[in-house]
């Protein structure tokens, strides 16, 4: 089992793949969650706006987006959008692509938050004399933060997995990076199970210090 293992990932530095795909996996992953925040945010505040044509673009946007596998919206993204337009970075094609699926997720995530805030609270708000900004600012917005981060980590840490398929336009990712030492070795086990291990780890340790930081804000 050693020497199947040595020949397969120690032989020829081939392990060094892993760490380099892994790191390309955590930056496409925190960019795209990074993205997806903001471009949450503004549709979110579209959906609950009063203006009837920003309500209906962040319904088309979240309803398309959503409704697309995340491996089609990629392909479309760089095979018929950036390419033609001479884009071959396939990273930032990457971190635009699940940026803004993120995006589509983190609005609902968003929406739902806002408008799980009790209405008495915005009715407070104005009664003391706040804008309706300034409602939203200091006083619904920080209890719909705590309400939401739950699933807001949780998106983060499904985007992560989900970047597993970025390797469909020749990105090399932690997938990818497994998948070319199988083919160099032809030997399957020993990378996809050692992927594998990678992607628990990671997700689980991710959930165990986003608990944390979570008790923390609910605390604070």
């Amino acid at each position: 089992m050693w020497n199947s293992f040595y020949e397969t990932m120690i032989a020829k530095g081939r392990w060094l793949l892993i760490p380099k795909g892994l790191g390309t996996t955590l930056l496409i992953a925190i960019c795209a969650v990074l993205i997806g925040s903001v471009l949450g945010c503004i549709f979110a505040l579209f959906k609950i706006s009063k203006n009837r044509f920003l309500r209906g673009f962040a319904e088309f946007y979240t309803t398309v987006i959503r409704g697309i596998p995340m491996a089609t919206q990629l392909m479309i993204f760089y095979f018929v959008i950036f390419s033609p337009m001479g884009m071959s970075n396939a990273v930032v094609v990457a971190i635009i692509a699940f940026g803004i699926n993120s995006g589509a997720y983190c609005t609902e995530i968003f929406r739902a938050g806002i408008q799980g805030v009790d209405k008495g609270q915005n009715e407070a708000g104005r009664s003391l004399g706040l804008t309706w900004w300034q409602t939203l600012v200091k006083i619904i917005l920080p209890q719909a933060i705590r309400t939401s981060l739950p699933t807001y980590t949780s998106e983060f840490i499904t985007l992560i997995k989900e970047t597993s398929v970025a390797s469909f336009i020749a990105v090399v990712d932690l997938q990818k990076a497994c998948d070319n030492i199988r083919n160099a070795t032809y030997n399957a086990w020993i990378p996809l199970l050692s992927c594998a291990v990678i992607y628990l780890c990671l997700t689980v340790g991710l959930t165990k210090i986003f608990s944390i930081l979570e008790r923390r804000f609910i605390k604070a």
